[in-house]
C-alpha cells in the first residue's frame, strides 16, 4: 500500500502539470480541487508511515520528477516544482507542529502547503501575479485537501495522535 501510495503521489503532480500544460490557467482550479487537494492530504497520510528523512527524500524527488517528466510544459514544469516542493515543506512542518487527531493536523498542514502553492505556482508559471487565479486555487485546494483527507483518514489508526506519530 505505501508504495501505491507513493507512486499516486508523483503521478498526480505530473498530470497536474500536463493538464495544465494543455488547456492553461483555466484548467487550474479543477486541478487544484482534484490532484492537488489529494496530493496535499496523501503527503500527510505518508508522512505517519515514513521517517523525516524518507519523506524530505520523497519531496526532494517528486520535485525535480515534476521537471523531468514534463519538460516541454518549460515555465509551468519549473513553477511546479517551485510550488510543489514549497508547498510540501511547509506542510510537513506545519503538519509537524499542530497537535491533536491526524484529520485535524492534515487539514491544518493543508491549509498553509495550499496557501504557498497557490501563491507561487501561477504567479511563476504564467508570470503575472493573477489574484483570481490564486484565491480559486487556494479554495480548490482546501476543500479538495478537506476531502481526500477525510477519506485518508479512514486508513489511520484511531490511537495516531500528533504525540505517536512524531515518536516515529
Amino acid at each position: 500500500m505505501l508504495i501505491l501510495a507513493i507512486l499516486i503521489y508523483a503521478a498526480a503532480m505530473t498530470l497536474a502539470n500536463l493538464s495544465v500544460a494543455a488547456f492553461g490557467p483555466a484548467i487550474s482550479p479543477v486541478n487544484a480541487f482534484v490532484l492537488i487537494g489529494l496530493d496535499l492530504a496523501l503527503r500527510d497520510w505518508l508522512q505517519v508511515r515514513m521517517k523525516a528523512w524518507q519523506m524530505g527524500a520523497l519531496i526532494a524527488c517528486t520535485g525535480m520528477l515534476t521537471y523531468v517528466l514534463n519538460p516541454a510544459a518549460g515555465m509551468i514544469a519549473v513553477a511546479s516544482a517551485c510550488a510543489f516542493s514549497a508547498a510540501a515543506l511547509v506542510d510537513w512542518a506545519t503538519f509537524t507542529k499542530l497537535r491533536g487527531s491526524w484529520l485535524f493536523r492534515a487539514n491544518g498542514s493543508n491549509v498553509a502547503g495550499a496557501a504557498v502553492d497557490s501563491l507561487i505556482f501561477p504567479t511563476l508559471a504564467f508570470g503575472a501575479l493573477m489574484p483570481h487565479i490564486v484565491l480559486l486555487q487556494f479554495v480548490a485546494k482546501v476543500a479538495g485537501g478537506a476531502l481526500w483527507a477525510w477519506a485518508l483518514s479512514r486508513h489511520q489508526p484511531r490511537q495516531w495522535t500528533s504525540r505517536s506519530a512524531q515518536a516515529r
